[in-house]
């Protein structure tokens, strides 16, 4: 696989932004690293590219490009502008709690709020995660692990040099936190991260992780108890609590999935030309579920009344009220490429992409 910069699929956030940044730093004197740069506040933020969204509390919190974080207390109607010391290109967000909650995004970049979104301060950075991972395994190896774990442990640290060689460009693609101590961090060529203290150290979990061929993972979810997270060529994995290892699903679907959702007693993947699937026995076997779509499905949600949505790349937005065994698509006044999308109150829901941001009444 090529190891060059990746960021999430359909292009809301393009690799020409990133070349056009490198290129103002040969041309500008002045030019900064987007990891020394806040974000600027932009009258037109909630109108610029958006990729994450979260709840927190009663409050919807929106991330996006060049480090724009928006929040919103009336539903999507207004928005407002977060400090963000970073102008890294975000993409996902996680709120275990109204006030705390986590951003990450491209550089490798990991951001903490502590007043529900409003400020937001660094956790990491790519600049040093390489360093970091090589060193966790270094001394993991020094420990004298059994040799099986040793095979894993020295895979893992060969991998981790190769980040730390690649400098700060790799992304992270989703978080998601379990509580204000415990969560996880995805991305790029199976860029796994785990913290227990609230993001103050974060360890890799490449030793433990199912995914031989470092594929590209999109989206990490806690679903009643279980952890699960998804990616490239099918992958879906889950936290098996025994080992503590994230153990390949048998998908009956082999192409790329962007996001996971569920409760109880479902589980809901979705990803390329369409394809969604279903699992009423935590992830042991799968049910194709027909969209009527040839798009990719980039996104999920739960509304208010209990149904499922799904939401398009394309702009198609997707409901079941019957756990998610048939789909059928909602009459929208404007439709508008979705990245995330979030219940709003009884009868809405708050859309992003790149676009902005959109508040959509339900039929």
């Amino acid at each position: 696989m090529k190891r060059s910069f990746v960021h999430r699929s359909l292009g809301l956030l393009s690799l020409g932004v990133a070349l056009a940044a490198l290129a103002a730093g040969d041309n500008k004197s002045g030019f900064r690293d987007v990891l020394d740069t806040p974000a600027q506040q932009s009258a037109l933020a909630p109108r610029a590219p958006l990729s994450g969204l979260a709840q927190a509390g009663e409050r919807i919190v929106a991330a996006g490009q060049r480090g724009h974080i928006l929040w919103t207390d009336d539903a999507g109607a207004h928005w407002q502008q977060a400090q963000v010391p970073v102008s890294s290109d975000l993409l996902a967000l996680s709120f275990p709690t109204p006030q705390q909650g986590w951003a990450v995004g491209h550089d490798g970049v990991i951001l903490a709020s502590s007043d529900a979104g409003k400020t937001w301060t660094r956790q990491l950075d790519g600049r040093q995660l390489g360093a970091q991972m090589v060193a966790f395994y270094e001394k993991r190896l020094a420990e004298s692990p059994k040799e099986a774990e040793q095979r894993a442990l020295e895979a893992a640290l060969a991998e981790a040099k190769r980040f730390a060689a690649q400098g700060a460009e790799t992304p992270l693609l989703d978080v998601w936190f379990a509580d204000a101590r415990q969560g996880y961090a995805v991305g790029a060529f199976g860029l796994f991260l785990q913290t227990r203290d609230g993001g103050q150290h974060w360890e890799p979990l490449q030793h433990l992780v199912e995914n031989p061929k470092a594929l590209h993972l999109y989206a990490v979810r806690g679903i009643a108890g279980s952890v699960y997270a998804v990616g490239e060529q099918g992958l879906a994995l889950k936290l098996d609590p025994a080992s503590g290892r994230f153990e390949a699903l048998n998908m009956p679907y082999q192409g790329t999935l962007f996001g996971i959702n569920g409760d109880a007693g479902l589980l809901l993947v979705h990803g390329l030309r369409g394809n969604a699937l279903r699992s009423i026995d935590g992830g042991r076997s799968w049910t194709a579920v027909p969209s009527g779509l040839q798009v990719g499905l980039t996104a999920s949600a739960r509304a208010a009344d209990g149904s499922w949505l799904l939401a398009s790349q394309s702009g198609h937005v997707l409901a079941s009220r019957d756990q998610a065994q048939s789909f059928q698509p909602l009459k929208l006044e404007r439709m508008m490429p979705a990245s995330a999308l979030i219940g709003a109150g009884p009868r809405g829901l708050v859309m992003v992409g790149p676009r902005g941001a959109q508040a959509i009444p339900l039929p």
